[in-house]
Formats: structure tokens, sequence, C-alpha cells
């Protein structure tokens, strides 16, 4: 096991580490002792109703929608609802190559993990452990929104409204390419050693390429051009590279963003139903509304658009914002009113739960 400060309560604040017992995985791996970081607000009612879950993003954990998305005030209201943020399998709080205590399958030995694998862990925390059977709203952005996706496919009548944020539902050939270049960067670095590694410093230079590729990507053309980043206090360009970009990625677990970077990649709901996506969106009973940034480099409009058509009863809402894809970090503060104005209505909205939508398949 590694220690990073990085992944302390001190930086990620008010989570618990809840055991789910043994996963085993899509492709085959196994987790004895699975661990998922949880945070929660507000207060689950009597008919237990009320739940909220939001999975999250790629590099990113429960404090960035404590510190701008939930709240009083908000959509994401804890007097109003039960709300909980569950971090994902290997982002560095849940169970990650860095921190599992099986020596067998940490650092460079953890197994690969699927987005279904999330949802599978997530679905059976929630009905276990806080005995949760149905979900007013699933909402996440980014990967969050794979996972939204893969819950509203996999278990249809569990959730009641939708709202993938900056996702798709199946992973695009860009995509693809643009995350290996990610991938790249860090096995490039001589300091990674295979992953294995005695500390994430050692991959400082492979980490901040990492992070110059976010800056080509991350942020629009139109970010740049404007030099928005002046807005957020940084002097340069290239200040905003060092001491913004780069600071923030070279803190995290290389092995942790390389299991999250595979798993990104491979995101796909049709493999519920042999490649069909239009099948698999069809099986979609909540109330969804599909959320793409209009400057999103990653998942533009159009990409979103084309799902969204293919789930019945949706509707596509489109958040504006020339940060582009990291847009997600709430810096412009047009974002969030624009994210509650979205949700307040979705949660508005009149659902009926279906009583069985042929889930693809069974609880683990």
């Amino acid at each position: 096991m590694i220690d990073n400060p990085y992944y302390s309560p001190d930086v990620h604040q008010d989570f618990e580490l809840v055991s789910i017992g043994r996963l085993e995985l899509e492709d085959g791996g196994v987790i004895d002792d699975c661990r998922l970081a949880v945070r929660t607000w507000g207060t689950l009612n009597e008919e237990k109703d009320n739940a909220i879950l939001i999975p999250t993003w790629y590099s990113g954990t429960h404090q960035i929608w404590a510190d701008a998305y939930v709240g009083p005030g908000h959509a994401l209201d804890p007097e109003k609802y039960f709300i909980l943020a569950v971090n994902q399998i290997g982002n560095g709080l849940s169970t990650s190559p860095h921190n599992v205590e099986n020596p067998d399958i940490a650092m460079s030995r953890f197994p690969d993990v699927r987005i279904g694998d999330d949802v599978v862990a997530q679905e059976r925390l929630l009905r276990e452990h806080f005995g949760i059977e149905k979900l007013a709203l699933v909402v996440g952005g980014s990967m969050g929104a794979q996972q939204t996706y893969e819950w509203a496919v996999r278990f249809p009548a569990k959730v009641l409204r939708a709202a993938p944020i900056a996702g798709t539902a199946r992973n695009t050939p860009h995509d693809f390419l643009f995350t290996e270049t990610l991938i790249e960067q860090i096995h490039s670095d001589p300091g990674f050693a295979g992953g294995e590694y005695a500390t994430h410093a050692q991959v400082e230079d492979g980490l901040k390429r990492h992070a110059h590729l976010w800056a080509t990507m991350g942020f629009s053309t139109e970010f740049w051009r404007q030099e928005k980043w002046s807005a957020l206090g940084f002097t340069s360009r290239e200040q905003f590279l060092t001491d913004f970009l780069e600071p923030y990625f070279t803190a995290m677990d290389p092995n942790a963003l390389l299991t999250m970077a595979w798993k990104w990649q491979r995101g796909d709901v049709s493999r519920h139903t042999d490649g069909d996506l239009a099948a698999a969106l069809g099986r979609i009973t909540a109330k969804t509304y599909v959320m793409p940034i209009d400057e999103d480099m990653f998942f533009p409009v159009r990409d979103c658009a084309a799902e969204q058509r293919l789930i019945p009863g949706s509707e596509l809402r489109v958040i504006e914002d020339v940060h582009g894809h990291l847009g997600l970090f709430a810096v412009d503060p047009g974002f969030i009113p624009q994210i509650d104005r979205h949700l307040a209505d979705l949660l508005d909205e009149p659902v009926e739960m279906a009583v069985d939508a042929g889930a693809a398949a069974p609880p683990r």
C-alpha cells in the first residue's frame, strides 16, 4: 500500500468507507473486499424513495459535488433528498491499486474494472447497506454519465429519473484514442516502473504530460482563444498550466488514473444487447434529461443528441459553457444555475415505477 496524502480526509472530506464484500468483475477478476467511499447528505425518508445517487467522474471524487452542486438552494437539496455520492472503484478513495490490502491485486496487478462493475457494486451498496430499492434520480458527469446510463439500462425498474451530464452511453472511437494518449504519458515515464513505483512522485513527468493533454481537450478552443484562464486569477496560459492543471494531476496516483482510463474507454451499454445501442437505450424507463455541454470536445452535442433520440420520452437539455468539458468544475458562474434549473425541472417531472422492465443482469 502507498500512502498518498491527496486521498486523505483533509482533502476529501466527510466520507466513509463501506465494504460490500466480494465483487466478481465482468472481465473475470475478483476484489475480495471491495470498499466504496461514500458521502451522504440529508435524511432517507420512511418510504426510502427520496434517494439521489451521484457516481463520480475521471480523476474526480465526491468533493467537487460537495463544493459546487449539493446544498440548500440547489436542485440537489439535502433538505428534500437523501443524496449519496459514491466514488467509483479505482478513483483513489474507493478500493484502488495503491490502497488495496490484498497484495495479489495491488498496483500493476489490479484487475480490469468496467463501468458495469461500478454499477453492480453501487446497487449492492444501496440495497444492502441503506435498504434503498429505487432512486428518485441518478445524475453524474463524464464517467459519472457513463454510470448513469448503465444504471438506467441495467436496472430500469430502480431508476425513476436519469441525468447524464457531458457523457455518452457508448464511448466513441475518438474518445478511446484520446484516452490512449493519456495512458501513454504515464506508461512512458521511466519512473512508472511498470506500475510498481514506490511513490506517485516518481511519475511526475508523465503526470505533467498527462495534464497538458487535458489542457488541449478538456478546455475548449474558445476557452483558450478568449483567455478565460485570466478570469480564474492566472496571469498567463503558462501559469494556468503550471499552477493549476499540473498540480491537480501530479498529486494523484498513476495506477488509479490508468484504472479509470481503461474503464472509460470501454463504457458501452450496448454490450447488454449484442452491440445494439438502440435496443439498449430503448430499455430505459426513467425520465431522462441528456445534458451535454455545448463546447465539449470529448462528448459533443451531436453525439449526445444522437443517443438521446433513442431514449423513450427523453429530452435534450444543452448546457452553455465556453470552458468545455471541464466546465464540470463549475468555475463559470453561469454553469451551476443551468444545472440547477434543469435538474429541478427533472425532479418535478411526474414518474411511475416500472413493474418489470427486464433488467440486463441480476445483482451480484
